[in-house]
């Protein structure tokens, strides 16, 4: 498996700890926001979100939307929407997998395509966004969130430059280089452009705080909630994942207390009209 394949793997224990440490980690003020922004959009008949990993802003809609409105929730990596489906949501929603970037759905069949924190990790970026675009009906919005450069995501910046001494010739770079690689807002604009939005994309900075229990629930979640961990199993299987979540539990402790940890998180919300 290619370097994009560990990227994107979210299998074994990761959809779990994801869901129950990173979604409140980080991912849901930036769910209700999106939520509250899909609902201003309305009146609506049909959303897909892509990308739904475990449903947290599928869960957000399924609450602010009324319960008229089709939620189709789609995700690359089975596990993902099973977790999803599991934990459920509020009404009942459509769970489905799907590559982004082939979506089998048909043109101009949805009012609103969602994606958190997703579109980082498409391989092709103008080829997700144009597959947004020809399923988004005319007058149809296009409406994703991206996070911001790791200085502006206090945990990631801690826990990434600590890897980087436990690890120092071959630093485990998947926060940098994914969550956090795509943050540039004339690329994004000309990617749209590429894949056909002829309307110029809405970009707003969205700051925000990531709290936790403890350094020690930070530091799992970051490496052994996400793809991060696959990095660090390759580079030592038998102690890695331990040495690892210990250098960063020291890491953040030291930065930011050894109780209750809080740190910035900052993103960019991307709205665009088809």
């Amino acid at each position: 498996m290619g370097q994009a394949g560990v990227d994107t793997l979210f299998a074994g224990s990761i959809p779990e700890l994801y869901d129950g440490l990173m979604v409140p980690l980080i991912f849901e003020p930036y769910a209700a926001d999106l939520a509250r922004r899909v609902a201003a959009l309305g009146p609506l008949t049909r959303v897909l979100e892509t990308a739904a990993g475990t449903g947290v802003v599928t869960r957000a809609m399924a609450k602010a939307l009324p319960a008229s409105v089709e939620l189709v929730a789609t995700d690359l990596n089975p596990p993902m929407l099973e977790r999803a489906a599991a934990v459920g949501t509020a009404r009942p929603v459509q769970w489905q997998p799907a590559d982004a970037l082939q979506l089998p759905f048909d043109d101009a069949s949805f009012d609103v395509v969602v994606c958190q924190f997703g579109v980082m990790f498409f391989p092709d970026k103008v080829r997700g966004f144009a597959e947004a675009r020809r399923v988004l009906r005319r007058g149809g919005t296009l409406l994703f969130n991206v996070w911001d450069s790791l200085e502006h995501n206090e945990f990631a910046a801690t826990a990434t430059t600590a890897l980087a001494g436990l690890f120092p010739t071959d630093p485990p770079r998947f926060m940098a280089r994914v969550p956090h690689g795509y943050f540039d807002r004339q690329a994004i604009a000309k990617d749209l452009s590429d894949a056909g939005f002829d309307v110029a994309p809405r970009i707003e900075t969205l700051a925000a705080r990531s709290r936790a229990a403890s350094a020690e629930a930070a530091a799992i979640a970051y490496c052994q909630g996400t793809p991060l961990r696959n990095e660090i199993m390759a580079r030592s299987p038998a102690t890695g994942l331990i040495d690892a979540t210990a250098a960063c539990q020291s890491a953040i402790a030291q930065r930011f207390g050894a109780g209750p940890v809080d740190g910035k998180i900052q993103a960019l919300v991307v709205a665009v009209q088809r």
